[in-house]
């Protein structure tokens, strides 16, 4: 399947992208741990079905040293024993927050209170930027038909 459009290539693209980029850099440089961060991503684009964020960020996360295990288990995180409940609660959060138009409401108080559990109001914060930001990316990239599996680590200065 060839790309719509080259979300990389043109001048409007590049204004647009700077601003989700400065986002990003914004969320990165909190507390927020990195590797629940790109966890975050990852559930947020399998379930959007946006292959080159998926791409991009299992192979960021492998960079920076996660393991290949936990990879591979984000898709199924629930029945998986190797995140910790800090993480579980991030991912929770991440689906409903990806999902808002198929439940009943967006996020539910249940799943707010058990991130809460894990992190202050910073952390809470950035995930919540998160979620957003890579739902837009995932849109953008879903739109253009944005192609998978060519994406190198640091490519874009990740």
């Amino acid at each position: 399947m060839d790309a719509r459009l080259n979300m990389f290539g043109n001048e409007l693209a590049a204004r647009i992208g700077k601003h989700l980029v400065g986002a990003n850099q914004a969320i990165a440089g909190t507390d927020l741990p990195a590797s629940t961060q790109e966890l975050v991503k990852i559930r947020a684009s399998q379930i959007n079905g946006c292959g080159f964020c998926t791409d991009m960020h299992t192979k960021e996360a492998a960079a920076a040293g996660e393991s290949a295990v936990r990879l591979h288990l984000v898709a199924t995180w629930r029945e998986a024993t190797v995140f910790t409940a800090a993480e579980r609660a991030a991912l929770e959060l991440a689906e409903e927050g990806t999902r808002i138009a198929d439940g009943a409401g967006g996020v539910s108080d249940e799943v707010w209170a058990r991130a809460a559990q894990h992190y202050d109001e910073e952390q809470l914060t950035a995930l919540a930027g998160l979620i957003a930001l890579i739902n837009a990316f995932n849109r953008l990239n879903v739109i253009a038909r944005t192609p998978a599996g060519d994406y190198q680590p640091g490519q874009f200065g990740h």
